[in-house]
């Protein structure tokens, strides 16, 4: 084979590997837009998504499409991308002088070197009359600590709710963990796992009781027919009211520290 035909070859296998990942740059105005092209075996057009919680662009394309194709595709959609950019809310880091939710109630954040009589590194008390997460050490180990402690709270609530819900419905889940999801809020495996998002501790406590029930009723009812509603509702009375909750304000909670997972805003499709 000769060179040039062996080059050929080799750029042709490259470009339809699937799941391949480049990078474009797009213009709006003043500002450049980093956009992650990823090539895709099973894509059969372009599109256009913006991971909702870190603000991050990807264009899926067609294993056979051009970058050419790609760019020009993102570029008439420029301004969709500065206007839903713009509305993603700014993220809030656990650094001192934040402020957070903890069970729907504002909190501030504090470092407090030493930690006097304090049995761990986190506590929450009134300081200066305002409700106040206190965290002691290091302030390089600050961050970390708040979320620390932001999980453990979520695991005790979640854990007590859970067994209350378990006791009434006749069943119980076979494990229970805490992940940062962004997709769903909660999960129940075909085993009876649960697996619930550490954020609902940032929610009012209605809304945390009412994902537990909601799992919890899974146990039972695999699906969402009727018995199941009925069920979770017999759990939770406030279930239509945390559901309107969650519509209304659950993609806030998605701001408040780090995360690993990100979600999805709506995407645009090549015409």
């Amino acid at each position: 084979m000769k060179t040039t035909a062996f080059t050929s070859f080799l750029k042709a296998f490259h470009r339809e590997t699937p799941d391949e990942i480049d990078s474009i740059d797009v213009r709006h105005r003043d500002r450049v837009f980093k956009v992650v092209v990823k090539r895709a075996a099973a894509a059969r057009r372009l599109t256009l998504r913006i991971r909702g919680t870190t603000g991050d662009i990807v264009l899926t394309i067609p294993t056979k499409a051009s970058l050419r194709q790609a760019h020009d595709f993102a570029q008439r959609h420029a301004e969709w991308l500065a206007n839903r950019l713009a509305r993603i809310p700014q993220r809030t880091p656990f650094l001192p002088g934040a402020r957070i939710p903890l069970r729907g109630v504002e909190h501030i954040l504090h470092h407090c070197p030493k930690r006097a009589e304090r049995t761990g590194p986190v506590w929450v008390e009134r300081v200066d009359g305002a409700l106040s997460i206190c965290a002691s050490g290091e302030p390089v180990h600050f961050e970390r600590r708040v979320a620390d402690y932001l999980r453990r709270e979520a695991r005790r609530d979640i854990e007590q709710a859970v067994s209350r819900h378990a006791a009434k419905a006749g069943r119980r889940p076979i494990s229970l963990s805490l992940r940062d999801t962004s997709s769903r809020w909660g999960s129940c495996s075909a085993k009876g796992a649960l697996n619930f998002s550490w954020r609902l501790i940032l929610a009012p406590s209605f809304v945390l009781d009412y994902l537990a029930a909601h799992e919890t009723a899974h146990l039972r009812h695999h699906d969402h027919s009727e018995n199941f509603w009925a069920l979770t509702k017999s759990l939770c009375p406030r279930t239509e009211e945390a559901e309107a909750w969650l519509k209304a304000h659950g993609a806030q909670l998605h701001r408040y520290g780090r995360r690993a997972v990100a979600d999805e805003a709506p995407a645009i499709n090549a015409e």
